[in-house]
């Protein structure tokens, strides 16, 4: 047999030795022949998809930014006044001008309370906070509250104990002029802190309900929680120092009846105006335990929202209808609506959604579209609430 070498096994060895060597580098970096493709963009999906605004809005809300401004001058105001009356009450010896200061001092705390409750209530919601923090302007409200039920105590109780016992002494015109004074700082924080609704609203009847046929809709004008609170904690104390001038006249001027001491205006003035400082907390502290208990919004009515329901095309009962608010302007409904097998589901949803959000001014809606079924009628879960 003759031998022969077969052409080409040089190169054979040669590319069994570059195998071994692994594959060439140009390989492994080589860009593919196609395009990869593109990661999928979001999609601004209809309004009635979900959700009402088709992107959340980051930080303040114009009506919350126009709240902290107000809480950061108030507070300022506040603060300046109440180191005066401090002042001006000890060198009158006046536990009129104290009550007073205190009460400044409880607005100063409320309001810084509720300047952080603002700032925590722009948190974005979490798995474990769901809502957000919204509640967080509703509690630094009953703080408020709270805090000044709190002073107001203390001071009727040393009040009663001036009433008692005689041994004391008034300087009637640092009086006068610390009582003077008060009554300006508290009429400028009335001012700073006056709010009719926020800006650009177009409900025309205050805080009575009134739906809002036109457009996406707005929360009804009930202002900020808050700046509410800080202005009715500002109100009580006007009245005070009103108080607390008047008793300062009499004082200064001696003009109290022969069988009353005229330092006596003193106490007594204290013990009536901090019940009525008392009494100017109901309707915030109303409001707050409304929503604290989930209950109806004020301006809401749980009738008008069935019926608005049902007058919707294809709907032919609900139930599981709950209405409900995180802040006074930030109201919440849910429900479950029963349509008919015709109907199509997306465009009741759709229409509902529409609906509650125009006319009533919804922060958040949350519908569930079901077929109905003849034995609804007759299961008590599916029964309206009976009245309260």
């Amino acid at each position: 047999l003759q031998w022969r070498q077969v052409p080409g096994a040089e190169n054979i060895e040669h590319l069994k030795l570059r195998l071994q060597a692994g594959p060439p580098t140009s390989l492994l970096f080589t860009e593919p022949s196609e395009p990869l493709p593109e990661e999928p963009k979001p999609v601004e999906m209809p309004f009635h998809h979900c959700h009402r605004d088709a992107l959340p809005q980051q930080g303040l809300t114009p009506e919350r930014l126009q709240a902290r401004r107000q809480l950061y001058a108030a507070c300022a105001v506040c603060f300046v006044f109440m180191a005066g009356e401090v002042v001006g009450g000890y060198l009158a010896h006046s536990l009129a001008i104290m009550t007073d200061a205190a009460h400044l001092l409880a607005d100063v705390g409320s309001m810084m309370g509720s300047l952080f409750s603002l700032w925590l209530s722009t948190r974005p919601a979490t798995r474990t906070m769901t809502f957000g923090w919204h509640r967080s302007e509703t509690l630094g409200a009953l703080a408020s509250v709270v805090s000044l039920w709190m002073v107001t105590g203390i001071l009727l109780y040393l009040a009663f104990i001036r009433l008692l016992h005689s041994d004391y002494h008034i300087e009637g015109g640092a009086m006068l002029l610390t009582a003077s004074i008060a009554v300006c700082a508290n009429l400028l924080m009335a001012f700073v802190l006056h709010q009719a609704g926020p800006p650009h609203s177009h409900g025309s009847r205050g805080s009575e309900y009134a739906p809002l046929e036109e457009g996406p809709g707005e929360p009804l004008p009930l202002g900020n929680t808050s700046v509410r609170a800080a202005f009715v904690h500002v109100l009580g104390d006007l009245l005070q120092s009103l108080g607390v001038l008047a008793a300062s006249i009499l004082i200064y001027f001696k003009a109290c009846p022969a069988f009353l001491p005229y330092k006596a205006a003193d106490p007594i003035s204290t013990f009536l105006f901090s019940i009525c400082a008392l009494g100017s907390t109901a309707p915030t502290l109303r409001d707050v335990l409304r929503i604290l208990m989930e209950g109806t919004p004020r301006n809401v009515g749980f009738e008008p929202v069935r019926d608005t329901l049902l007058s919707v095309p294809g709907v032919r009962a609900t139930h599981e209808l709950h209405l409900w608010a995180l802040t006074l302007t930030y109201h919440v409904a849910s429900a479950h609506l029963a349509i008919d097998s015709t109907a199509d589901p997306e465009a009741v949803l759709a229409e509902a959604s529409s609906r509650l959000y125009s006319r009533f001014g919804f922060s958040s809606c949350t519908l569930q579209v079901e077929q109905y079924q003849p034995e609804m009628a007759q299961c008590l879960r599916c029964r309206e609430p009976p009245q309260a």
